[in-house]
């Protein structure tokens, strides 16, 4: 669907940005490109599981409409129907695992958010500027830009050649708290919750179960992000996340962490197209 890209606002073309993933980075991303006044479209998986779901727009594929600090998205059936949501001034949201759509809205902009930790099929020759966050892309030849998602000075800083730092493994720090604050899946099987987004949690409580095994927390703290109950997941999985320093506020607002990708997201477009 070829398109020539049109004067918006502040003088910048009405840049179109097709955004892989739906999760808290991703969202984080999206949202900050929507506020510049890009269009953005998000493809996600048709099952997709986030931890932190109130500031995710990939919910939009379970309610039909997710809200991030004030910006909606919506899901839409196919391309004909992103393109209505566009319109509405909204976020359109597409089941696409495969990434369809990159064919037919022709975006000028690709990001890829997945964050997978490795490169699940992102090419840098699929738009005229792709972007990537986080390990697993080099700059130059998987990407133009790879962005720093690794918590510490370098956070948020845009690559133009090399890689992003690699996955250690172990969270970033709150309070000098790093794994005990992440909650794993104990064994494979379905998850319900004992606790919601937002609650105060102790150590020791137990906020859940994956089939008949408790997930019990390791810290106090508020429960700032757990997957939807009746999702099947398997053992090891990340499942939640307890903030220590106890503000309910955090749970339902963009973490620093995904202001400063998306941040960084922006500065590599308007290297591009903001000359």
């Amino acid at each position: 669907m070829e398109h020539e890209p049109v004067k918006g606002h502040l003088g910048l073309p009405d840049i179109r940005v097709l955004l892989k993933g739906g999760g808290e980075m991703a969202s984080g991303v999206a949202w900050r490109l929507y506020q510049c006044g890009f269009r953005v479209c998000i493809t996600e998986t048709d099952h997709p599981i986030a931890v932190r779901r109130k500031v995710s727009f990939c919910e939009a594929v379970y309610d039909g409409h997710a809200r991030v600090e004030g910006v909606d998205a919506l899901l839409a059936r196919d391309v004909a129907e992103a393109l209505e949501v566009w319109e509405d001034r909204k976020i359109p949201v597409l089941v696409d695992p495969e990434c369809e759509a990159l064919s037919l809205l022709n975006p000028d902009v690709l990001v890829d958010a997945i964050i997978a930790k490795r490169n699940t099929g992102t090419s840098i020759v699929d738009a005229p500027l792709v972007i990537a966050l986080g390990p697993g892309f080099e700059a130059g030849e998987d990407a133009h830009y790879v962005v720093e998602t690794n918590r510490g000075h370098n956070l948020g800083k845009l690559l133009t050649s090399g890689c992003a730092e690699a996955n250690t493994g172990i969270p970033g720090s709150m309070l000098g708290i790093t794994t005990d604050r992440v909650l794993r899946a104990p064994g494979s099987g379905h998850f319900r919750n004992h606790f919601d987004i937002g609650d105060l949690v102790k150590k020791g409580d137990i906020i859940g179960r994956v089939g008949d095994i408790p997930v019990e927390g390791k810290i106090d703290g508020v429960l700032r992000g757990l997957i939807r109950p009746g999702i099947e997941v398997r053992k090891g999985l990340k499942i939640g996340d307890i903030d220590p320093r106890g503000v309910k506020e955090y749970c339902f607002t963009i973490s620093e962490k995904a202001r400063a990708i998306g941040g960084a997201v922006v500065e590599g477009i308007l290297r591009r197209y903001g000359r």
